[in-house]
């Protein structure tokens, strides 16, 4: 696979109109820290909402064991964001924060994504590959 596109920014202030930013979440969407509360005061994500999209958010639950069931949610994201070709979704480093995976851990979740055009990876995860 050749990933022939920007990668994700390591800190996301802004997005333009068409972008999504992707972050992971717990399943009660409570977005206390990290990406979460980036998300909830900056891009719609909305309290008490762990999953999908939300605003310019889109909530992968990180939280809730091992990287087994964080696996479902990330299939669900690639397959929406197929869907929605007209959207730039923005994938930060999930579960690699307050979660405690490390990028070995969660990139492979992201193998199908690396040929989805819309679909922005971070650095960490692309280089996995």
């Amino acid at each position: 696979m050749i990933y022939n596109r920007k990668f994700t920014p390591e800190r996301i202030v802004s997005l333009a109109e068409n972008e999504i930013f992707v972050f992971g979440s717990n399943l009660a969407g409570a977005h206390g820290g990290g990406a979460a509360r980036i998300a909830y005061d900056k891009f719609g994500a909305v309290w008490g909402k762990g999953v999908g999209l939300q605003g310019q958010s889109y909530a992968i639950p990180t939280m809730q064991g091992g990287v087994e069931t964080i696996k479902p949610y990330v299939d669900e994201f690639i397959l929406f964001a197929k869907e929605y070709k007209h959207l730039t979704f923005l994938v930060t480093r999930i579960g690699c924060g307050i979660a405690g995976f490390s990028d070995d851990e969660i990139a492979p979740l992201f193998k199908e994504a690396l040929c989805v055009s819309n679909i922005i990876l971070p650095k960490e995860f692309v280089e996995y590959f």
